[in-house]
């Protein structure tokens, strides 16, 4: 015998889904480590790198990138010499800690429970 199909409670997503819009930006590889890097204030490229070891040269430059595109970062070329670059979180990348922050907090606990499980 079949199941009977259920119907969905929840809400329709909106036309232009603003989750599907943000997820797009921080779904990416490495992007949510990037965000929290900067967090406590700007960073440059070597700093973030030593920050973030097992990710490459190569896929940082394309995330910093990415996410000054998508207006999440600021990158500043400081006047030394020779000339130092400097990313930042912008406003909007501001706004996006408390989602990453939330993320982190069930990943602890889903850690926790995986332990206990294993033990």
């Amino acid at each position: 015998m079949a199941l009977k199909m259920r119907k969905n409670q929840s809400p329709p997503a909106p036309h232009d889904c603003p989750l599907s819009e943000c997820l797009s930006v921080i779904g990416g590889a490495w992007t949510p480590n990037v965000i929290w890097n900067l967090s406590a204030g700007p960073r440059r490229f070597s700093e973030l790198k030593l920050d973030m070891p097992g990710v490459s040269a190569k896929i940082l430059t394309t995330r910093l990138k990415e996410l000054e595109e998508k207006g999440v970062i600021d990158r500043e070329v400081k006047p030394t010499s020779p000339p130092s670059v400097e990313y930042s979180l912008t406003r909007e990348g501001r706004e996006l800690l408390p989602a990453i922050e939330a993320i982190a907090a069930v990943g602890k606990k889903l850690k926790r429970r995986k332990k206990k499980a294993l033990a």
